[in-house]
């Protein structure tokens, strides 16, 4: 009888024990969660800045007697119609991706979370949506509307980040990218852009485009709120910039570099936009790509925090976890 030791089991080189892979199907579903999302701003935009808001004046029904919009609705009811149904594609992508990682809830419960978090925000909006018809397309609701969709639209970046974990990576804890002196200057990064864009809703709600002819005005002064959501985008501009020298300086990862440089071409197009629409009197296609530009900075400064400070990042799995995975091989 031969001593030689039976082989061990094949695995796939993907998948290390104890780190199941992350699928194909869990990726593209968590980037379909962050595209969806952005673009069903972009959609509600388009409601508002065609005066559309209340192209179905009832909620959950279109009318009083009909779920969908009629032809007494005309385009604005088609307009406003079209997006509430997008809300069911998303819901769709949600549980797609929550039935995806439903297995793995155990070995992945940050998927599992980050999936449950985006699903429950599409209720939750569908009720903020209906207190928006109820209060005739109050500026302060319709605020709030968008303000979650960029804490859905944060979440989804995650949920991005994570999905894409290496098997190593899964397991592995690194310290985070950013040293000691830049992680401040991600934090400020984090919070001027959330400042930036909750002055912009209010510079919004101020401003021409209320959804409705005869919706209401957050009666703040339109010039004043303006100057104000200024000052934390130069702030912000600021500090852009200040990472960007912290981590050219002092650090050579490629995917804290490629994070901030997209940041910074999002900040930098944002306020481009943001002041050539102020002085050409917020003509709608610039409202509306700035709108983009608000879910597009979001998610963006949301992958720089996530990148620099997280201790699980996508990409080249940790020089210690590769030394433990090879004494585990010796062994």
């Amino acid at each position: 009888m031969s001593n030689t030791p039976a082989p061990a089991p094949a695995t796939r080189k993907d998948a290390p024990s104890g780190s199941p892979a992350t699928g194909r199907l869990v990726r593209s579903l968590s980037v379909a969660t962050l595209v969806a999302n952005i673009l069903i701003v972009v959609t509600g935009g388009a409601v508002r800045l065609t005066a559309s808001g209340l192209g179905c004046p009832e909620w959950p029904l279109c009318t009083a007697d009909s779920l969908v919009t009629t032809p007494e609705m005309g385009v604005h009811g088609i307009i406003e119609f079209g997006n509430r149904l997008l809300t069911f594609v998303l819901a769709a992508i949600a549980f797609g991706m929550l039935a995806s990682v439903w297995k793995s809830r155990r070995t992945r419960p940050d998927l599992m979370g980050l999936s449950a978090a985006a699903l429950a925000g599409i209720p939750a909006q569908a009720f903020i949506g209906g207190i928006t018809v109820w209060t005739g397309l109050n500026p302060w609701v319709v605020g709030l509307h968008f303000i979650v969709s960029m804490v859905i639209i944060s979440v989804a970046v995650v949920l991005v980040n994570r999905a894409w974990l290496s098997p190593a990576g899964v397991n592995a804890v690194h310290a985070p990218l950013a040293d000691r002196p830049l992680r401040p200057v991600i934090w400020a990064i984090g919070i001027l852009s959330a400042i930036t864009v909750v002055l912009g809703v209010m510079v919004t709600g101020s401003g021409p485009h209320a959804g409705d002819h005869g919706a209401a005005r957050n009666g703040l002064n339109p010039d004043l709120i303006t100057r104000l959501h200024v000052v934390p985008v130069y702030l912000l501009v600021f500090a852009t910039a200040v990472a960007l020298y912290l981590v050219y300086r002092r650090t050579a990862d490629k995917r804290l570099r490629s994070s901030l440089v997209l940041f910074t071409a999002v900040v930098l197009a944002q306020a481009v936009i943001g002041y050539v629409q102020h002085f050409l009197h917020l003509p709608v296609v610039l409202v509306a790509l700035h709108m983009l530009g608000a879910s597009l900075l979001t998610a963006a400064a949301a992958h720089v925090v996530y990148t620099a400070l997280s201790r699980k990042v996508p990409g080249k799995a940790p020089a210690a976890a590769k030394t433990d995975a090879v004494s585990a091989t010796a062994k």
